[in-house]
């Protein structure tokens, strides 16, 4: 029964969203996001090609063209010509 419990809670878990935004950078170069989440801002490089998973709890993003957006932390993005596609 403990197993069949353990292997039931992870599955449950699994199963959970990821509960964090995913961003992509389609662009040929760096990207660089100002990241404000709450009293915190910081800056997160994503690679040529690169994806990182940031805002778990919400935040506020603006892309290297100056797109400022509002995110939840559930959305995919993709950063083309510098500038934020949600999907």
């Amino acid at each position: 029964m403990k197993t069949f419990v353990s292997a039931f809670v992870l599955t449950v878990i699994a199963a959970l969203p990821a509960w964090s935004a995913t961003v992509t950078n389609k662009d040929g170069e760096p990207a660089v996001l100002v990241v404000v989440e709450g009293e915190s801002r910081m800056e997160v490089a994503i690679s040529a090609g690169g994806t990182e998973s940031i805002c778990p709890s919400g935040c506020f993003i603006t892309t290297p063209s100056g797109d400022r957006l509002g995110l939840q932390g559930d959305e995919t993005i993709e950063i083309v010509n510098g500038s934020a596609v949600v999907k």
